[in-house]
């Protein structure tokens, strides 16, 4: 694997803000000629510095307006509970992310709904039923400040 330089970080900056762009538009906004440019941008796909491309969704517009966040412990911390609670949670299409954290909990959960009785609905059918899980605590989000944050690449 190649190590990315300045301009590597640049089209990869550019991407974060357009993944639709043309590749005639990156190599201007760059400084490149195309065929240099779409040689640089297949080389950091293949070696999987971008992990894909999608359109980023207005959740509001699509009736999912409560965003939760919900600490999880575990009943017990060995490596065979924390891969049946992991194998579990990528099964759940309601878990939009899950990461394991350290501090006094073990995993922290995103999810959208469409209202409270939505995620009441799911705390008791699908996440007090997930292995493992002994414990929740449930931070419903008031208003987002900020939720399109790319990684500070320049």
């Amino acid at each position: 694997m190649q190590a990315i330089d300045k301009i590597d970080r640049m089209i990869l900056s550019i991407l974060q803000g357009d993944g639709r762009i043309t590749n005639q538009d990156l190599a201007a906004r760059i400084g490149l000629s195309p065929t240099a440019t779409s040689e640089r941008l297949r080389r950091l796909l293949k070696e999987g510095y971008v992990s894909g491309f999608g359109a980023r969704l207005d959740p509001h517009r699509l009736g999912f307006g409560l965003l939760v966040f919900i600490e999880v412990m575990l009943d017990k911390t060995t490596p065979d509970v924390f891969d049946r609670f992991a194998a579990a949670v990528r099964r759940a299409p309601s878990v939009l992310e899950c990461h394991m954290v350290a501090g006094g909990f073990d995993y922290l959960v995103k999810t959208r709904f469409e209202d409270m009785a939505a995620y009441r609905a799911f705390l008791g059918q699908v996440l007090w039923n997930l292995p493992g899980v002994k414990e929740t605590r449930t931070y419903a989000v008031m208003e987002e400040i900020k939720n399109d944050g790319p990684l500070p690449l320049l």
